[in-house]
């Protein structure tokens, strides 16, 4: 199912259950690692798991007045915003950052946007940790397919993968209906968001005639 269609994924009170659930499964993959994995670097190019962590309570405690005075002060550069809302959450022992994203695994606080964008940072934030420290995760289906849907129509300038994924097919394993045309490119819809969204996967993940035009993209 795709965002569009009449179904609970759009409700907005279902929309965050899942992001609120999502949350506070993170914390309990988080609650027992050592102090030398809190350092592993993540998915996020320059970003420790800790730092992704300290960028998931920025996005839980800005409001969308915040997100703009935010940007004012950043000089509208928005990795300088993302930067400064590390640095502003990252406590000197990771502890402390988790007990604080605990705090707010509840908060509907979120910066300008659709609310997909939740969901999007939730399961591509989660891999972002997880996947570095091998931690397995399943994901609901009907939600990931929002945030592909959502990330699949949205340009790399508003942190979407249009263009990643446009001219493909992409036909995800764990749902009954296809996204785009073109090549296909089959694999999970996890692994079909995080792709889309720029982040390695291992080659057994996308299979198909576009798979390896996905992968090139990414």
């Amino acid at each position: 199912m795709w965002a569009g269609e009449e179904t609970d994924v759009n409700d907005r009170a279902a929309t965050w259950e899942a992001v609120h659930l999502e949350r506070r499964r993170l914390v309990e993959d988080l609650e027992e690692i050592t102090e030398e994995q809190w350092r592993t670097p993540s998915l996020c190019p320059g970003w420790s798991v800790h730092d992704v962590l300290a960028h998931l309570i920025d996005s839980a405690t800005t409001s969308r007045l915040g997100f703009v005075r935010q940007m004012v002060t950043a000089r509208f550069d928005f990795d300088r915003a993302n930067a400064h809302g590390v640095a502003r959450h990252r406590a000197v022992d990771p502890r402390t950052t988790l007990a604080a994203f605990c705090a707010v695994t509840d908060s509907t606080h979120t910066p300008p946007g659709p609310l997909e964008t939740r969901l999007v940072e939730a399961y591509v934030h989660g891999e972002d940790i997880r996947r570095p420290l091998g931690i397995p995760a399943a994901y609901p289906p009907e939600h990931v397919a929002a945030a592909l849907a959502y990330t699949a129509r949205t340009g790399a300038g508003l942190g979407g993968g249009r263009e990643r994924v446009a001219g493909l097919r992409l036909s995800p394993s764990d749902l009954e209906q296809d996204l785009g045309e073109g090549p296909v490119v089959r694999g999970s819809a996890i692994a079909l968001l995080l792709a889309a969204s720029g982040r390695p996967l291992e080659p057994v993940e996308l299979a198909g005639p576009g798979a390896s035009i996905l992968a090139a993209r990414g």
